[in-house]
């Protein structure tokens, strides 16, 4: 607003004076991310509209199969599974850790992905409706649900330039599910991000009961084969005859527009912390053993937990040998005076709670034998990003009649 003032009325053209007074009205801000935002949903609605048509195709061809092609991002947005497919680098410390042996660092990879807590996807019936994370948020807080996870796994994989897509389908003991499928050079292997196995296409012991639908960072495919069993499939999803496609080959700008980060930054985990973690938990259990035990005298052996404590370490790297001479010869000397029972249990981190309900259910702390002696070992290997492997070793030793 300008204002003007004027030294005399009468001579006006004489001396005047502009002033600038600022009003406040209000004001309107439109973020730069939103703009592009709008831009890129209104560049995609077409393709939208292409996977909506392509599910109801699917799901009226076999209605139990599983086929999901777009999914809600952390901010709200519907877009296509492919994008959330790209290279992202593993921590540091597993590419220095087995520098002459590529399958041993993809193990350790599958394995810390395995570590990251899951949560139960409620909306897994409604495809289409599900809101996924990006690979970076589920690192940084340490937890996310089935298809999370093998997003995850796949593009480690990618960033040793393996041949990965996600896969989508259903086990006998877990239910709907998300594998990583890797092409290898005779061969399929089926990765299960959530327990870090791998298993060939033919593996009979392969809990994978059905192969529903492939997705990579370009399209996505769904299985039109009579018989969707691991061992009946044909993965090369090249053939039109056994797998349909979302989008046509000649289909441009899927790839670009990754909601991935370029790189993932990790954070190194409080190694003073996970002390008093394990401390904790110690403590916890044999509290928890002797309320377990109300009418009966709990009796710690020493030399049998001194034992269990040097073992669990060597269990999480799962090299060498898990005994040494010296620690044989001395378990050799326990058994001459006792039956000695026990087992490792390996669990990611979640709460307190749930490390006290698995010793709970394997029932150790029942044994009605006189003179009973109990030993207990917890080890706790930190991975990046506070998460965390955590091991119990439980034993009860009854001395020989």
């Amino acid at each position: 607003m300008i204002i003007e003032k004027h030294e005399d009325p009468y001579f006006k053209s004489c001396s005047r004076h502009s002033h600038i007074r600022k009003n406040w009205l209000g004001s309107i801000v439109f973020p730069f991310s939103a703009l592009l935002q709008q831009s890129e949903f209104s560049d995609q609605t077409d393709v939208l509209e292409r996977a909506l048509i392509f599910n109801k195709t699917c799901k009226a061809m076999f209605p139990n199969r599983r086929i999901t092609t777009t999914v809600f991002n952390g901010e709200g947005l519907q877009i296509l599974v492919t994008r959330y497919i790209k290279a992202l680098n593993p921590p540091q410390q597993f590419l220095d850790m087995f520098l002459h042996d590529s399958n041993a660092t993809l193990d350790l990879i599958a394995r810390f992905v395995s570590l990251i807590p899951i949560v139960p996807d409620i909306l897994d019936e409604n495809d289409g409706f599900d809101i996924w994370m990006t690979s970076e948020r589920c690192i940084s807080l340490a937890i996310g649900n089935k298809e999370e996870h093998a997003i995850l796994l796949c593009n480690f994989f990618l960033y040793f330039g393996k041949k990965a897509l996600v896969l989508l389908g259903t086990s006998m003991l877990e239910g709907q599910v998300a594998y990583v499928l890797t092409q290898e050079t005779d061969e399929y292997l089926l990765w299960n991000p959530l327990t870090g196995q791998c298993h060939k296409q033919f593996d009979p012991f392969c809990p994978l009961q059905s192969v529903d639908c492939l997705f990579d960072d370009g399209n996505v495919w769904f299985n039109i084969e009579q018989n969707n069993t691991p061992m009946a499939v044909h993965f090369d999803y090249s053939k039109e005859s056994f797998w349909k496609q979302l989008l046509p080959k000649n289909f441009q700008g899927t790839k670009a527009h990754t909601i991935q980060p370029e790189e993932i930054i990790y954070c190194e985990t409080n190694k003073s912390m996970i002390e008093d973690l394990k401390n904790r938990i110690e403590r916890t259990l044999k509290c928890k053993m002797m309320e377990w035990r109300p009418k009966q005298p709990t009796r710690w052996n020493r030399q049998c937990t001194y034992i269990l404590r040097k073992i669990l370490p060597k269990l999480e790297l799962g090299t060498g040998s898990f005994v040494s001479s010296e620690e044989e010869s001395e378990f050799e000397r326990l058994l001459q005076f006792y039956w000695v029972t026990g087992f490792p249990i390996q669990m990611p981190y979640t709460d307190l709670q749930s490390i006290i309900d698995a010793v709970y259910q394997t029932g150790i702390h029942s044994s009605e034998f006189p003179q009973t002696e109990f030993a207990l070992a917890v080890y706790i290997h930190p991975y990046p990003n506070n998460i965390l492997s955590v091991w119990v070793y439980l034993a009860s030793l009854a001395r020989h009649q």
